[in-house]
């Protein structure tokens, strides 16, 4: 059996044991030839074939409802629900989202794109099938990085006291993004090496609950004595004490074992956890031997497994550098991830000051306020985080470290538009998010080299310090210049239109302003460096334009162009608008809303023609 034979997925369900092992293989020669021409999250997918089989053979979508916890391992199911000749749009402009996404289809039960998430969802709407006595299933599909999260921890908590027939299948394959770290990642792993469990499981509760009980003080020692038994026999007491049903593990690879397992379970009443062991990146070597490479991965060259790189240098690298430059200089320079180290730049870090570096798990809202426990104990911690990511932690921002004025550094990643990601994912909302906060200081960088500078002035800076770029190659428009507080920096002088950049937009406006001057006008540009504080001399100096502009890579409400309005007389800010942006390249996002160089000369062109 092949996917080309797989017309429908009632068709799946008639499909015999050997035929469902070689429609596995068929997805993974699928997924990897896929994926290496479009680019997307491969190691995951790759690691959850012959369960998502084994889901949809059991279950019934869209009338049972499943929800992939991030969703970034949701390929296989969207193969199976009749998207797979949409597979060469991925994650492109106008394509097939990366992500489960209920607009896209009914049977992407509900909208994740983020940790940790599926299990407080699931009992969300296990809840109001219940309210509505309706009889479909409801299961969460969890990996063990996202169950250490605290939402899921939430979730778990709150599920297993609901008495809810829910089933979250807890997907343990030893990583997240990165390895796994912390109690509940060691906890597991002792599971895995917990053999014959459901039988095992079976008998040792029979025993246990057949002791007799003969008077109050036997009564008492021989409850106490059954709980140490429990404790020592029986794996997944924690989840047990929490109130699920575990059973587990088993081998997420064996769809017969996996399908037999399922139907056991899917009957029982209340919250089950099923625990499952699979290996992210099966059936590619390559993946399989580095799964973090390929757990979100460019077009890349099957038979090398090497990507198809675009040579340059990008911010990320600019910053790994800088902060370990100074790190050298400063022994009190700390770093801290919520296992993004690879994505950030984390990882040279660790390499060279491994005592120094701390990976907390999926965990923003902790790592802050354990950045902000750093800094108050005398250190000076570096928080790598993506844009999006971070939005997660806004009240430890607030709370705990700005309150305090404790001198962190938020190194925001994947700033601005994000390429492939989509909804989920755009880092358009930070300077929203950060800018009312009072004494925080926000810098955005409109160059490598301003970002190195960047980096020397926060660690100077007594107070919490943002700074946000994105994943892109380094512009080099300017020459670098130290970075004096709250200072904007003149960049080309003009005399009747004024445009002041943000960041990486500084480069656009210089090309907008070229475009300009080629009809007539004189503008001047400006570098904002700081969108918090505003420079109140640059504020003064706007005033001497008849029209004045911001460009910025961000989402237009509560950015630097509506900050700098409350002091200056803006004509227009080109940002993004106040909706949720679609998944594109930057180059695409920027030209659909007319933020790419011609289209802010054209629309500035048409302002001063209207007025």
């Amino acid at each position: 059996m092949n996917l080309d034979k797989l017309k429908t997925k009632r068709a799946l369900k008639r499909l015999s044991l050997q035929q469902l092992n070689l429609l596995a293989a068929d997805i993974r020669k699928f997924l990897i030839k896929s994926i290496s021409d479009t680019g997307g999250h491969l190691a995951s997918n790759l690691g959850v074939v012959e369960l998502t089989l084994a889901l949809h053979c059991v279950f019934n979508t869209p009338e049972d409802k499943i929800i992939w916890d991030v969703g970034h391992q949701s390929y296989v199911h969207k193969i199976l629900t009749g998207r797979r000749g949409r597979f060469a749009s991925l994650r492109k402009l106008d394509g097939l989202s990366g992500f489960p996404k209920p607009q896209e289809s009914q049977h992407d039960a509900f909208g994740t794109g983020h940790s940790s998430t599926a299990i407080s969802a699931a009992l969300g709407l296990a809840t109001a099938r219940d309210l509505q006595n309706q009889s479909h299933k409801v299961v969460a599909v969890v990996g063990d990085g996202s169950i250490t999260g605290g939402l899921a921890l939430e979730g778990l908590n709150n599920a297993g006291r609901a008495n809810t027939d829910l089933l979250v299948v807890l997907n343990d394959n030893q990583m997240s993004i990165g390895k796994n770290v912390g109690a509940i990642s060691r906890h597991l792993n002792q599971l895995r090496t917990t053999s014959g469990y459901l039988g095992a499981k079976k008998d040792v509760r029979n025993i246990l609950d057949n002791l007799p009980v003969v008077g109050k003080s036997v009564a008492k020692g021989i409850e106490s004595t059954k709980n140490l038994v429990k404790y020592a026999m029986l794996p997944g007491v924690l989840f047990e004490e929490l109130g699920f049903r575990y059973f587990g593990p088993v081998n997420g690879h064996d769809i017969a074992e996996m399908a037999t397992v399922l139907r056991q379970i899917k009957n029982i009443k209340g919250p089950v956890l099923l625990h499952v062991l699979t290996t992210k990146g099966k059936g590619y070597e390559n993946a399989e031997r580095s799964p973090s490479s390929y757990h979100g991965i460019g077009t890349f060259n099957v038979d090398t497994g090497k990507p198809h790189a675009t040579p340059g240098t990008k911010y990320t690298d600019v910053f790994a550098k800088s902060l370990c430059h100074h790190a050298h200089m400063d022994s009190k320079i700390v770093a801290v991830s919520a296992a993004m180290l690879d994505g950030t730049g984390l990882a040279k870090f660790r390499t060279q000051f491994p005592r120094r570096f701390f990976d907390v798990g999926i965990a923003e809202g902790h790592a802050v306020t354990f950045a902000a426990g750093l800094a108050k104990g005398g250190l000076r911690p570096v928080v790598g985080i993506y844009s999006s990511f971070m939005q997660r932690a806004y009240d430890n921002i607030l709370h705990d470290v700005a309150i305090q004025n404790l001198p962190v550094v938020f190194a925001l990643d994947r700033a601005g538009a994000v390429c492939g990601e989509g909804e989920t994912h755009q880092g358009l909302y930070d300077f929203a998010y950060l800018s009312h906060i009072p004494g925080i200081t926000i810098l955005a960088p409109a160059s490598g080299a301003e970002l190195a500078e960047m980096m020397a002035f926060a660690f100077s800076h007594n107070g919490p310090v943002a700074i946000r770029y994105p994943n892109a190659l380094t512009a080099e428009c300017i020459k670098p210049e130290k970075i004096v507080y709250g200072c904007a920096q003149e960049v080309v002088k003009g005399s009747d239109i004024a445009i002041v950049g943000v960041g990486i937009m500084l480069e656009t406006a210089l090309a907008a302003a070229a475009i300009l001057r080629e009809q007539g006008h004189s503008p001047s540009v400006y570098n904002a460096r700081f969108v918090k504080p505003l420079d109140m001399n640059l504020a003064k100096a706007l005033q001497e334009y008849r029209h004045v502009f911001t460009i910025e890579d961000a989402a237009r409400l509560g950015g630097y162009g509506a900050r700098l309005q409350e002091t200056s007389k803006v004509s227009h800010s080109f940002a993004f608008p106040d909706a949720f942006i679609e998944a594109g390249t930057r180059e695409e996002l920027f030209k659909r809303y007319r933020l790419d160089a011609s289209g802010i000369a054209d629309k500035i062109q048409q302002t001063i023609k209207e007025n």
